[in-house]
């Protein structure tokens, strides 16, 4: 969710066009027999203009062929709007007669009007497990099933170590003019993409600037179980945690005005920090925040 708010203001500031969105594919998962790819459709869906109030599904969406669903299967706790169907049958169907899942991405962008490019970080299945004391749980049943409720032991990406980078995911690294990571979970949302072999190495090789925006604001979560995983990973609840997960390809990081103090610790890490407005409650927000990233890194 964090990603996508950031992107409502990215798309206000740079031509969508020119922005590459690498998308993380291990929440991935079958709910009524369909593929379904949350964060590649919640990305979507915003540069499209049609994402719903709560950060998923489609604006106005309707949950009729869900409640009906109920009858016969206990997923009803995953809501999947009537709209938000149609997507999931089309991938399905698509995936079943060959096509990848970075094709069928293009396809259903180009449908939504999306210019921007989205690539999912592997064509190869990676799925996020939680380790946690009610036993092992897949990223969907953790976060939305159990509400991150159950205490986390381990976090694995699995079929992370054979996956393979998706198509043009490399090259657009290593051409883009600089890279952010998105105010996103780095254990849940950007781990798995880093776990795909060759990703973390093209972002240390990367010539230009690589920076983050840092999920915490007040070193407190915006939303999910980010400060428990920290404090469960033997990382500090600070930017500093942050900035450790990304190391060693970060050189900068954008951190809310309300953590400022924060500045000199990293600087002595070798993180340079932006200190900017990091709620992203509308749009404006957001475009003020990618204005003052993108000045900052001399792209504005």
């Amino acid at each position: 969710m964090g990603a996508a708010r950031f992107l409502r203001g990215l798309i206000r500031t740079v031509e969508p066009s020119a922005i590459t969105v690498i998308v993380n594919t291990a929440d991935d998962d079958r709910f009524f027999g369909l593929a379904v790819s949350p964060d590649l459709d919640t990305i979507t869906y915003t540069l499209a203009g049609l994402a719903g109030p709560r950060g998923w599904g489609l604006r106005h969406d309707t949950f009729t062929c869900l409640s009906a669903l109920e009858r016969f299967y206990d997923a009803g706790w995953f809501h999947l709007g009537d709209r938000d169907l149609a997507t999931h049958l089309y991938r399905t169907d698509q995936l079943a007669r060959g096509a990848t899942l970075s094709i069928v991405t293009s396809e259903i962008s180009r449908s939504f009007g999306v210019t921007a490019r989205i690539l999912p970080m592997s064509d190869d299945p990676v799925r996020t497990v939680l380790h946690t004391n009610e036993g092992v749980l897949s990223f969907q049943r953790y976060l939305v099933g159990r509400r991150a409720r159950p205490q986390v032991r381990r976090v694995s990406y699995r079929g992370a170590a054979r996956a393979r980078p998706g198509p043009g995911v490399l090259a657009a690294i290593a051409a883009a003019d600089a890279v952010i990571v998105a105010p996103s979970n780095p254990f849940l949302s950007i781990g798995p993409i880093l776990a795909v072999p060759g990703i973390r190495r093209a972002l240390a090789a990367h010539p230009g600037p690589v920076a983050a925006i840092s999920p915490l604001v007040a070193r407190r979560a915006v939303s999910g179980p980010l400060t428990r995983l920290l404090r469960r990973f033997g990382l500090p609840v600070s930017s500093l945690g942050i900035a450790a997960r990304y190391r060693p390809f970060l050189d900068t990081l954008v951190i809310d005005r309300r953590d400022r103090a924060d500045v000199p610790a990293l600087a002595a890490v070798g993180v340079r920090a932006v200190v900017s407005d990091t709620i992203l409650t509308s749009p404006a927000r957001a475009e003020r925040l990618a204005r003052d990233l993108l000045r900052s890194l001399g792209l504005g």
